[in-house]
């Protein structure tokens, strides 16, 4: 139930505040006072699309914000907790701001949140009809939709289980449409796949050895070259024959000797001496290495480069075809082995899918049938309880008849062609809405529905804006007096032009205008007393003072007090 709506800066409403609460609130007012404002400002709390057209000439943004009562351990609550808002008790608190550049900003129990939840939490809180509704109801989707409505929460649960094995369904039929489809191709790129895998695996590349194999081809170029270097510095190193002394490790030798001779005269000369010794050791190491690198020369160099040659012209195939790099032909053989065993799988998917497809439809078919007789069942009694409504509605000689026809292929909603007849009185064609009825007949089928619904309908609020247009005299008390049983289930806002609805309100607002230069203010007052009264007049007559006007009024409070009792 909502509590209050306040509202800065929307249309021409400057700043208001609309006190709310249980039961029938109306809500009156001068034409272009902004009494539709208030429709569209709880339209925004419910997460409609904003336009910056809508904010007061010469504001930067428009404000609205909505205290609502919920249940603390109910959806709402749990939906508002996973938007990381918070209840104040059972008191939820909505916002929405519309900036001039055309930005929205939401919140939702005292966070910002996308402006969906608001759309979320809405269906759980309020039912909004207006004039827009009436045009709404002749469609045909609109008219399943309230037969749905009207067929409960077991209906509802039943239809999300359609809706999910249909959405399978319709998935699975469409992959399978595409690998029957694609056969063909997926067989060349499949064979085309598999001959170049086959190369890759004949080949086994290794990852780096491109770059092994350069280095090791460079090294087989330069053999002779690299033999006669080491074997130079081997020699100057450490030369084999007994009496050369002039390479460096004899040469070392000799200054050691030197120096040993005379360290007993100069103690000075010992660690230098020593030095030289550990030279000698490492001269003959790296004499070793040579030794043992011109070993390993291999002395058929050749046939070994023209191998190392052939190997890198096989790698740089491959890299043609599947580089840039070793790494990626590499890389290439396992996504195009994942992809080869997909494609190897088709005839397996395709007779999987076959069989997943006969067995969704075959549920799908099942889960129809079962809506539709449910559907039916619920069309009867549906179309006996308007009827009854609308005889009390002052079309007492009106039939309304559902029909519930088979469409010729599935859709997510069923197999069913929802219908809305409306027969105006006897011996007249029965017609469908959105084709015989008019705007004020609309209106009272549309409350008719809203009342036998009402009782089933978890729904806590109803906002009608303007419905009774097209209506009045005693059709228009008739629409008040049902507007005031309906409010007895559930909260009822109402806006309106005509004092017969107005007169069943327990809660009356006006919107008032205001006008100084060429600004227009509005804003809302609740009204008691001689103040209902004069407003009440001022419906009926366009006289706020009138004598007769005011006790038409008062007559008429009266009468709606004996009618709601």
């Amino acid at each position: 139930m909502i509590e209050e709506i306040s509202i800065r800066n929307l249309g021409v409403i400057g700043e208001a505040r609309l006190p709310l609460g249980p039961g029938f609130t109306a809500v009156t007012g001068e034409t272009g006072a902004g009494k539709t404002m208030v429709v569209t400002a709880l339209g925004l709390l419910l997460g409609e699309r904003a336009e910056s057209g809508i904010i007061r000439s010469g504001s930067d943004q428009a404000v609205i914000e909505g205290r609502w009562q919920v249940e603390p351990n109910g959806a709402v609550a749990d939906r508002v907790h996973d938007a990381g808002g918070e209840l104040d008790g059972s008191e939820l608190i909505l916002g929405r701001s519309v900036l001039l550049e055309g930005r929205s900003r939401a919140t939702v129990g005292g966070r910002s949140a996308p402006v969906s939840v608001l759309g979320e939490l809405g269906q759980f809180l309020v039912v909004l009809h207006g004039q827009s509704d009436q045009a709404r109801l002749r469609s045909a989707t609109a008219q399943r939709e309230t037969l749905d409505r009207f067929a409960g929460h077991e209906f509802a649960a039943l239809l999300g289980e359609y809706q999910a094995v249909f959405g399978g369904w319709q998935e699975h039929q469409g992959e399978l449409d595409v690998l029957v489809a694609e056969h063909d191709r997926r067989l060349r790129e499949g064979e085309e796949l598999g001959a170049a895998i086959g190369e890759i695996e004949a080949i086994q590349p290794q990852r780096g050895e491109d770059a092994d194999l350069t280095a090791r081809a460079d090294r087989l170029t330069n053999l002779e070259e690299l033999r006669s270097a080491a074997s130079i510095a081997h020699e100057a190193l450490a030369a084999e024959g007994p009496d050369d002394a002039s390479d460096v490790n004899s040469l070392i030798a000799h200054a050691r000797r030197q120096l040993e001779r005379v360290t007993e005269h100069d103690a000075s000369l010992g660690p230098i001496a020593e030095g030289l010794t550990a030279a000698a050791i490492t001269i003959a190491e790296l004499a070793g290495q040579l030794s043992s690198y011109l070993a390993s020369l291999d002395a058929d160099g050749g046939r070994e480069l023209e191998a190392v040659q052939e190997r890198r012209a096989l790698l740089s195939g491959l890299i043609r075809r599947f580089g840039p790099t070793l790494d990626d032909a590499i890389d290439f053989l396992d996504s195009g082995s994942a992809r080869l065993l997909e494609l190897e799988n088709d005839s397996t998917r395709v007779e999987s899918l076959r069989a997943q497809v006969d067995s969704d439809r075959q549920r799908v078919v099942e889960l129809a049938a079962r809506l539709s007789d449910i559907r039916t069942a619920n069309a009867r009694r549906l179309a006996q309880r308007v009827t009854r409504e609308l005889a009390a509605l002052a079309m007492p000689n009106a039939t309304v008849t559902v029909t519930v026809e088979d469409r010729s292929d599935y859709s997510p909603t069923g197999k069913d062609t929802v219908s809305f007849l409306l027969q105006p009185h006897s011996g007249a064609e029965a017609r469908p809405l959105g084709k015989g009825a008019s705007g004020g007949e609309l209106s009272r089928v549309m409350l008719a529905i809203e009342v036998v619904i009402a009782g089933g309908d978890s729904v806590p609020t109803f906002v009608f804006d303007e419905i009774d247009a097209g209506v009045g005299g005693a059709s228009a008390i008739e629409i008040g007096r049902r507007l005031a049983r309906l409010s007895r289930t559930a909260q009822v806002i109402v806006v309106t032009h005509l004092a017969q609805v107005a007169a069943f309100a327990t809660n009356h607002l006006r919107v008032v205008k205001d006008s100084a230069g060429n600004v227009t203010a509005s804003s809302v007052e609740q009204l008691h007393g001689d103040q209902r009264i004069s407003e009440m007049a001022r419906l009926l007559s366009g006289l706020p003072d009138s004598e007769s006007g005011l006790a038409h009024a008062r007559e008429l409070l009266e009468t709606a007090r004996a009618l709601d009792n």
